[in-house]
């Protein structure tokens, strides 16, 4: 076993040493940073779009942007030029931005904050501490629709972040004008007389899809935000009091087949700056009825299915709490943890399929030297459910979740502006006997001065206080070369048996150990044929660690690249070319199902958005060395931009898995497998009318039809081979729908401040009777569990700072 991880992790070592001689032999050179000195103002600025303020005229102007993508560093044209200038005052910086180009090219579709549509884009990145590790990013489209977002080189863009800040926009005969004020509230920066700020000014002219920069990006190297420009000038301001209250009010009326209900709520949402670097989050009886809808599937695998987090207290600013992959925030509030216990005669009078959250608090910033530190702590009530013997008609109750604490702590401390060691924490405590869990961690990621190459690993250690103690751990080291056309990384993981994070992480797998590698290549500049390729090629290999057996072996390569016209297309190819060993699907500690080989591919198209027709395919399909099993399906649909205002896209989504070998019992003496069919059927609409960038309606529509058919049962054998079942005789055919149907309307009518209507019906069906009948399904899942919701919500943000001349 130690000598198979050995041969392979020197093959990994050999193969870096070769790439980075033979392939890559220069480093790149680190261009001269621009620097744009601030005017100071003491005149007050109307967000007009118009410049016709008199400093505008005085102020220093940043010119001679360089294209970032496709035609990396090529200077902009003349007829698209483009011209900023920055000020400032005791309450903000103010930028205004002239972007030259023919108004028949312009693009400018209205669509909700932080969706970029088909539209052209001005923006500013900023960085208050001028250490490359953390940009504010501010961008405005030609319609005048906000995004912003936190980047970091590690977690990428967290566009679920919204800072309260002003912008407008408007059309000339020379193209459009960008007038931005971003107050200091917004921002953080140090408490410094002289401010030295990392900035980059950033534009796309859609039409072209050419995206452009004042400060030269170099593509070779993968770190942006180490591309920075200077911005200087900037001196004697205070951080501002960052307090702001956002109380809300919102109503439900909900019916289903038990009736109607009528629900009233209120509570606060709080933010503030405990100083210059960290923000204090609080929610104040929360309220999460209006969060999108979750893809519910059928979930035939030994795993259960990983939602999407659609809570904005937990999506926003959560960039270190996401450090490790520790913290799924959906454990937080949801199912029960307890088992319930019945006695003779008796039964469950409704379980709870979630638990009520009483409130969260977050601290999060980062200090002028590198350390950050994020503390969040969740509280989740404790929940009982009602039993009645059916025989005596006596009730009583039992407790399925105790009052719980959930609390995750993380130090982040960042040096040489591209590198980091980080400590994480997370912690459950569940009162009484109930289970508790503590998982630690200890992360790095090193990268050379030069931003070319870096080291990254970790350690996780968990221990769970249960009926048993248990105490797992999981290593990863990693080596990567992150410059060029070449680039590669390759590395290794160990995991023990008992590793387990599923108290406020998710992790599907333990046991086992790997490794990994990844080559790819792209080009920097468009060729005759191109605008953009890129190859890349990986593989995994991984064994069980108390058997040896291979869990896992697999190699994948694939192509992407976009043509002239600015179409996507991409194709790939999976091999698994060795027989291996599924320790999961079981279900049972020791058991395990051979997994036969394969090898399949994928391709997509995706035309160009820019046209007010468009299209995306995505077909596959894989084929396995067991007799007539494979599996094939496509996503497809088109997307229709009527008009700057009014859009709506079509998605269609089948797949297929012909005599597919899964789980579906366990009996006194055998694992019983079935060798079936598995039919998937989606269909999905989403549509938008916007009246203007602060007020559109929304509606998304989806139907999800799934079902499995039985055509015969398979005991599972020690080996981890089959042989026919003939005295197995249950119905585990599986039929599955989700219904969701949501119509909304919302107006953003103040900074931060909104009113939001929703309709949503919905409904979750399952039965074991088949039915091929995509249109009967339907018809009977809306008949026997619909439920409607209508809701009003209404927000409002108070700022501190305006809210004190009030009174």
């Amino acid at each position: 076993m130690n000598l198979k991880l050995s041969l392979l992790l020197s093959f990994i070592c050999t193969s870096v040493a070769f790439t980075q001689e033979s392939v890559s032999p220069e480093l790149p050179k680190t261009a001269e940073k621009k620097t744009l000195n601030v005017l100071r103002t003491d005149l007050s600025a109307t967000i007009d779009g118009k410049l016709d303020e008199p400093f505008w005229n005085t102020a220093q102007t940043a010119t001679d942007f360089i294209m970032f993508q496709p035609d990396n560093g090529k200077p902009e044209l003349e007829t698209e030029k483009t011209i900023v200038r920055v000020a400032y005052d005791n309450e903000g910086i103010y930028i205004g931005a002239e972007l030259h180009q023919s108004r028949e090219d312009l693009l400018k579709e209205i669509t909700q904050r932080d969706n970029f549509g088909t539209s052209d884009h001005f923006g500013i990145f900023l960085n208050g501490y001028n250490d490359g590790q953390q940009d504010f990013r501010l961008i405005v489209s030609a319609a005048g629709t906000q995004m912003d977002c936190i980047a970091t080189q590690e977690n990428g863009e967290d566009y679920s972040w919204d800072g309260i800040w002003y912008s407008a926009v408007k059309l000339t005969d020379f193209g459009w004008v960008v007038e931005m004020k971003i107050p200091y509230a917004a921002i953080r920066f140090s408490q410094k007389d002289k401010q030295i700020w990392g900035v980059n000014f950033f534009r796309e002219v859609r039409y072209k899809k050419q995206k452009y920069a004042w400060n030269k990006i170099d593509a070779n190297i993968g770190n942006i935000m180490q591309q920075a420009g200077i911005l200087t000038g900037i001196e004697n301001i205070k951080p501002p009091t960052r307090l702001f209250l956002i109380p809300y009010a919102s109503g439900y009326v909900n019916q289903n087949k038990d009736g109607a209900e009528t629900t009233i709520k209120g509570g606060m949402d709080i933010k503030y700056g405990i100083n210059d670097s960290f923000t204090l989050d609080a929610i104040l009886v929360p309220d999460f009825g209006q969060t999108a809808f979750d893809n519910r599937i059928l979930n035939l695998g030994p795993f259960e299915q990983q939602l999407n987090e659609n809570r904005g207290f937990f999506t926003e600013g959560t960039d270190l709490f996401n450090k490790g992959g520790l913290f799924y925030s959906r454990r937080i509030g949801s199912r029960p943890s307890g088992k319930i216990t019945l006695k003779e005669n008796e039964q469950v009078q409704g379980e709870p399929s979630a638990i009520n959250l009483l409130n969260a608090i977050k601290i999060s910033g980062r200090t002028s030297k590198g350390l950050g530190i994020g503390i969040l702590n969740a509280v989740t009530e404790k929940t009982d459910v009602p039993i009645i013997n059916t025989v005596t008609g006596e009730t009583r109750n039992e407790v399925v979740e105790p009052l719980a604490n959930y609390n995750v702590l993380v130090f982040d401390q960042r040096f040489r502006k591209n590198s980091s060691v980080s400590f994480v924490n997370t912690n459950v405590t569940r009162n009484g006997s109930f289970r508790d869990a503590n998982v630690s961690a200890l992360l790095f990621d090193l990268n050379t001065k030069a931003n070319t190459y870096k080291l990254s690993g970790n350690i996780k250690y968990n221990h769970i206080n249960d009926s048993e103690d248990k105490n797992g751990y999981s290593t990863n080291m990693s080596v990567a070369k992150t410059f060029g056309k070449y680039r590669f990384n390759g590395g290794g993981n160990y995991v023990s048996k008992d590793y387990n994070i599923n108290d406020l992480g998710i992790n599907f797998t333990n046991n086992y150990y790997n490794v990994y590698g990844n080559f790819s290549y792209r080009i920097l500049n468009p060729s005759k044929t191109f605008n953009t390729f890129y190859y890349n090629a990986n593989s995994t290999f991984e064994w069980q660690n108390e058997t040896g057996r291979l869990q896992n072996a697999w190699i994948g390569t694939s192509i992407s690249f976009s043509n002239k016209k600015n179409d996507d297309f991409g194709i790939g190819l999976d091999f698994n070319p060795i027989e291996t060993y599924d320790f999961y699907q079981p279900r049972k500690a020791g058991r395990f199902v051979y997994r036969p080989k394969n090898y399949g591919g994928w391709g997509y198209i995706s035309t160009n958005y820019n046209n007010p027709v468009a299209f995306d395919l995505n077909p596959y399909f894989y084929i396995y060395d067991q007799t007539k099993r494979n599996s094939y399906g496509f996503n497809a649909g088109p997307r229709f931009r009527f008009s700057d205002k009014l859009f709506l896209s079509y998605g269609f989504n089948f797949a297929r898995d012909n005599n597919d070998k899964g789980y579906v019992d366990e009996t006194a003496t055998d694992i019983i497998f079935a060798n079936r069919n598995v039919t998937t059927i989606e269909n999905s609409v989403s549509g938008k009318y916007a009246i203007n960038s602060q007020m559109t309606f929304n509606v998304k529509v989806r139907y999800y039809w799934s079902y499995s058919e039985i055509k015969n049962y398979l005991t599972l054998l020690e080996d981890g081979y089959f042989a026919p079942n003939t005295t197995y005789n249950q119905n585990n055919n599986d039929n599955f729908k989700s219904w969701n149907y949501d119509l909304s309307y919302t107006w953003w009518f103040a900074p931060g401040s909104q009113v939001s209507v929703l309709y949503r019906n919905n409904a979750i069906h399952y039965e074991q009777r088949l039915n091929k009948n995509i249109i009967d399904n339907l018809a009977h899942t809306l008949q026997n569990d619909l439920n409607q919701t209508i809701s009003v919500s209404v927000k409002y943000l108070i700022d501190y700072n305006k809210a004190k001349n009030w009174l």
